[in-house]
């Protein structure tokens, strides 16, 4: 699949991913009225995604309810924040902190395994480089430890983390970055 991104670095056509009938894809910079299609994609993925890796309990504890979009706009307007977007319709997200932890990734259920994931950890890679990153680090489910291993991350470390009194292991991954990107 070819990438190509225009000045801003942040946005990146995709020509010829195909999912569900999708002829194209546009990664593109975050605006706000993202938020609602956003909050409901991390929900929904985190529940029928996540599921063959986690507890129902657990899953609650991660994701109890679809999250105020105007909270979450306020977060990732201060971020890198870059959308995937087909036939007008959020099919994924991730957010990279300045200090190089990209702290959310996430694609619709439907997108999963379709390449989607790659092309727009390509687009964050790219604008990483760009802006002088040198590596990046996640916190990545269980669930998700296989994508960023084929994008090119190493385990760090296995790591339990707590939410509302739950414990979710996930791992601590990381991948440096040339200045050429690619992986």
């Amino acid at each position: 699949m070819r990438l190509s991104a225009d000045k801003d670095c942040c946005a990146a056509r995709s020509r010829s991913n195909k999912i569900i009938g999708v002829r194209s894809m546009l990664i593109r910079t975050y605006e706000r009225r993202d938020a609602p299609a956003i909050v409901r994609l991390f929900y929904q993925t985190i529940h029928a995604i996540n599921s063959n890796d986690y507890s129902e309990e657990q899953l609650l504890a991660w994701a109890p309810e679809i999250p105020d979009p105007d909270i979450w706009h306020s977060r990732m307007v201060r971020r890198c924040t870059l959308v995937a977007e087909a036939e007008d319709q959020v099919i994924a997200f991730a957010e990279l902190e300045q200090d190089c932890h990209l702290d959310m990734f996430y694609c619709h259920k439907d997108a999963v395994g379709h390449g989607i994931g790659r092309l727009l950890f390509q687009a964050i890679e790219l604008k990483a480089v760009e802006t002088g990153i040198e590596r990046i680090f996640a916190e990545v489910s269980i669930t998700a430890k296989n994508f960023f291993e084929h994008c090119g991350f190493l385990v760090k470390m296995q790591q339990i983390v707590a939410r509302r009194g739950v414990e979710l292991p996930n791992f601590v991954m990381e991948k440096k970055l040339s200045s050429s990107g690619g992986f």
